[in-house]
């Protein structure tokens, strides 16, 4: 078989010995660090005559063994360090490997120990990143996932640092010894973890630090490691929002969360008032409420329960992810760590996230850890769907789902279009090259996806105390896929193993085609399924909501199937004849609908039916064919029906309080595949349908606009109004963004006063976008005085770096080759390269559509290579439909691929390199194309 990948579910088997502690120490200095490990290991029910360590990139200075006189081999190219026995170790036989090497961090490489950003003045900021084989970058180890150990780790360092950090508990105090060195040990033998949740830290932080007291009076250390010159109102902010995120996890997740909701909502709102209290410190009223809460919280079964003295966020300005679990720790990018004057509104939700994410895997990744990477999707997918639990929570289940629908849908990144593409993968894929490339929208919204329809077809009740079944059964140890599922099946009674096969195992997804009829004469309704099932695949089994609905929008009968075969009939018996019917209800399932149906009823339906997600499908469904229409004639209109709907819905305060301006979103898109990745085409229609509400609605438009101005100003600054602050100003900037088609004085003047005048990062960023992208003769100006402004915070730059890489001006490729010489862009950081780089890759209209935006994305796909992987082959997804495009761009674009081919080396950058294969591999039409034309293509 031809390896098309580096490692395969075959490459990963039992292990030979039991790892049971590791006694580190870390002697850090500015260039390198000396690391002396004892590594205590435990003979299984054979003999070893040899034990293999992985080792990579490291400096070997002694190796030995307290019972036997030991040689080693060491094959740097293999990542192995083998150490060889001069007898066999007998079964159970406890052994412990002495090693002691120097390993030496860099500041592109952000796997293992790396240099972060440091503060003026202070000693070089080293963090490690561990996910998934960066440990054996530190520390000669077993680098597996069933690795899991207990572990003292000692730290000396220069004592000029704020911090030392590492998992566990310390148990000896950090102290100075000589010469201007410091020395901390921490012990982590509570919960026993993964290799790849390992952390270290050395560095210059401020710190805050919080009490977190649980409802039955049990206490814990929330600790805040952000840059020296933080403000303490965003850190005390998002401080707030970690608080809240363990005591939601506490009272709202576990077996029993949907019991006694009214109680558990009390302790919520009690909890806030007896921290109230605290402040003032000890009084009756502040014993009252304790008791209170000792006796609610005896009453109710809890969900997850911290096991440390210390639960710590730290900011990492320099990763590959925006966060990354290590037990006690949580690493998160600086730049979403808390709520800056500089945090745009999206950048906002994501702290919300990801902070009940990372807090989320202490039980689900840390105390449950999956068995080897191709379990990567399972410790994410489950957490994923805690996470989106929280934000509804928060910002409402009505915003939050359609957030993820709309993450499924978006044109080019969507989940959609990437389970689509070439470059897609199956959520437990075939193989992989590096962990790093099961980080990916598969795992992280496909696989939630799954879980949700697995949690629909069991009902929420009986998922929860599945799930808590699960936690238990495997706390402290490994489990696969399939003693998640075997946990599922046995509370449900329900038998998931052809659903579960085909969802891991394929790609792409279903779509559905509905045809539905009534029999009058015995008044039934009959659904029929089809499901399009692609060359080679098996069809899939989803969970199928729906509902037929009356003209007042209610519901006269819902139903939820499970659709278990290509085709299926349904039959509602005894109802009157709907007005429309609500499929997919909720998207129950991960795939697209299809279905004949007119502009009337969809119309209805965006008006009348009470599943937010149809309401959104529908109008969703009339821009695709207003679109359609627009493409088909150049000199068509948008119709006055189209406007009228799009008028209607802006104005509807209820619709927009719950849900926001996301509701309206217009995408440059179409359903038809045919038409599908016409990207300039798409835009421009997109400008037309704007530009022609713009014209024909502009003084309700500037009604709205001035109405939204008023009612995105926070009252307070609670989680909730912010949430409803952030959903006004969408409708806000989506009107602003409307009338800036028209391109007057008058606009151009309203997009400068927002810019000058904003009062929040999201109103200017807003603004600024609209400004660039105008025929403003200032234009050029602005953009200079704003980016000399940015470049003074790490925050602001990364917005606007991501702004200019999107801009649709005639400018575009210019202001990118003008911004990457700037001193202010550096390429290693991976902040600056997902903004600017991976933001004008997705500018596909440009960086592939025009041969100067071609010129730079080739330049950029190799400068960064061999700087940063992961960031490349998410860039390289741009690449993944070539065939579908017009016949044009298919030399050219496979001719980047080719040259990239030629010249990177397989086994520096096999992500990289592999990634190219697999996409040529994704386009037959054009590669044949080009070797017709050009020739062969070396390495193909």
């Amino acid at each position: 078989m031809e390896r098309i990948y580096k490692y395969y579910p075959g490459d990963f088997g039992e292990l030979t010995v039991n790892v049971i502690h590791m006694d580190l120490l870390f002697d850090v200095y500015d260039d390198h660090t000396y690391v002396t490990s004892d590594l205590k290991v435990k003979t299984l029910d054979k003999p070893i005559d040899h034990l293999d360590l992985n080792c990579r990139d490291l400096e070997i200075k002694d190796i030995s063994c307290k019972d036997y006189d030991i040689s080693y081999d060491f094959r740097a190219d293999e990542y192995i360090l083998s150490i060889k026995f001069p007898t066999m170790v007998p079964e159970n036989t406890e052994i412990v490997i002495h090693t002691e090497t120097i390993c030496r961090p860099t500041s592109n490489v952000l796997e293992g120990l790396y240099y972060d950003e440091t503060p003026a003045g202070a000693p070089p900021q080293q963090i490690t990143q561990c996910q998934q084989w960066g440990f054996q970058r530190i520390v000669p180890c077993i680098d597996d996932m069933t690795a899991k150990c207990t572990y003292t780790t000692t730290i000396i360092a220069d004592e000029r640092y704020t911090n030392l950090i590492s998992n566990g508990d310390v148990i000896e105090e950090r102290h100075s010894i000589e010469n201007g060195r410091s020395r901390i040990v921490y012990d982590n033998s509570i919960t026993p973890m993964a290799t790849y949740l390992f952390f270290l830290g050395v560095g210059t932080y401020r710190t805050f630090t919080r009490e977190f007291e649980y409802p039955c009076g049990d206490t814990f250390d929330l600790e805040f490691l952000v840059p020296p010159e933080s403000d303490i109102y965003p850190a005390e902010k998002a401080l707030d929002v970690l608080y809240d995120s363990v005591l939601w996890t506490y009272l709202f997740t576990g077996p029993e969360q949907y019991n006694e909701l009214d109680t558990r909502k009390e302790i919520y709102e009690l909890v806030r008032t007896r921290d109230g209290l605290k402040k003032e410190g000890d009084s009756k009223d502040l014993q009252f409420v304790r008791d209170e809460l000792k006796k609610l919280d005896s009453s109710l079964k809890m969900g997850y329960k911290y096991t440390g003295t210390v639960y710590r966020e730290i900011g990492m300005q320099n990763s590959d992810f925006g966060g990354m679990e290590n037990v006690g720790n949580t690493a998160i990018t600086t730049n979403r760590i808390m709520p800056y004057p500089e945090t745009t509104d999206p950048a906002f939700e994501y702290m919300i996230r990801v902070k009940v994410h990372e807090y989320y895997h202490n039980i689900n990744g840390s105390e449950v850890t999956g068995w080897s990477p191709f379990e990567i999707w399972l410790n994410e997918a489950v957490t994923v769907h805690i996470e989106h639990q929280f934000h509804a929570f928060l910002f409402g289940e009505n915003y939050s789902r359609l957030a993820n629908v709309l993450d499924l849908l978006y044109p080019g990144v969507g989940t959609f279009a990437i389970d689509s593409g070439a470059a897609s993968m199956s959520i437990v894929p075939e193989g992989f090259n590096d962990p790093n490339d099961l980080i990916t929208a598969v795992t992280y919204v496909k696989a939630p996806e799954f879980v949700r329809m697995l949690e629909t077809l069991m009902g929420k009740e009986t998922f929860a105390r599945a799930l808590d079944s699960y936690h238990t059964k495997f706390s402290h140890s490994n489990a696969t896929g399939e003693d998640w599922l075997r946990t599922m099946e046995e509370f449900s009674g329900m038998d998931f193993s052809e659903m579960s096969k085909n969802w891991l195992k394929q790609t792409k997804f279903p779509v559905v085609n509905i045809n539905t009829s009534y029999d009058s004469s015995n008044r039934s309704f009959k659904f029929d399924l089809t499901q399009f099932v692609p060359e080679g695949s098996t069809h899939w089994e989803f969970p199928f909501v729906a509902a037929l609905v009356d003209r007042e929008g209610n519901d006269i009968a819902e139903f939820t199937e499970w659709i278990a075969s290509e085709k299926a009939e349904i039959t509602v018996e005894n109802v009157d004849m709907p007005a429309f019917i609500s499929v997919n209800r909720g998207y129950s399932f991960y795939g697209k609908v299809v279905r004949d149906v007119s502009d009337d009823e969809l119309l209805l339906q965006v008006e009348k039916d009470g599943d937010m997600i149809n309401r959104f499908v529908a109008y969703y469904t009339l821009v695709d064919r207003e679109k359609m229409k627009l493409i088909a004639d150049e000199d068509t209109r948008v119709s006055e029906m189209f406007i009228d709907l799009f008028s209607e819905l802006i104005t509807d305060d209820e619709l927009m309080e719950d849900v926001g301006g996301q509701f309206l979103s217009i995408f440059e898109s179409v359903e038809d595949v045919s038409l599908s990745h016409r990207y300039q085409l798409l835009y421009d229609v997109k400008e037309r349908i704007l530009n022609e509400i713009a014209k024909n609605r502009t003084v309700s438009m500037l009604n709205a606009y001035h109405k939204y101005v008023a009612l995105s100003v926070p009252a307070n600054d609670t989680l909730e109004e912010q949430a409803r602050c952030i959903k006004a100003r969408q409708v806000k900037n989506l009107v602003l963004r409307i009338l800036a088609t028209l391109d007057t004085p008058f606009v151009q003047q309203l997009c400068k006063k927002q810019f000058y005048e904003a009062s929040c990062a999201t109103d200017k960023l807003a603004a600024f976008d609209r400004y660039i992208n105008s025929s403003a003769e200032d234009k050029m100006d602005l953009l200079e005085m704003f980016m000399e402004e940015s470049e003074k915070n790490l925050v602001a730059w990364e917005a606007f770096l991501s702004i200019v890489a999107g801009n649709s001006s005639t400018e575009a490729v210019s202001l990118v080759r003008q911004i990457e010489v700037s001193e202010s862009f550096r390429i290693e950081q991976a902040n600056d390269q997902r903004a600017l780089y991976g933001g004008f890759a997705r500018n596909r209209k440009i960086s592939l559509q025009t041969e100067a935006g071609r010129e730079l994305l080739r330049e950029i796909l190799f400068k960064l290579s061999n700087v940063n992987e992961y960031s490349t082959t998410n860039m390289l997804n741009v690449f993944a439909n070539i065939d579908l495009m017009e016949g044009e761009y298919y030399v050219p674009l496979v001719d980047i691929l080719a040259q990239m081919l030629k010249e990177l080396d397989a086994e520096k950058v096999p992500s990289v390199y592999n990634r190219v294969r697999k996409l040529l591999k994704g386009a037959p039409k054009a590669v044949a194309i080009y070797q017709e034309e050009i020739g062969a293509i070396e390495g193909f």
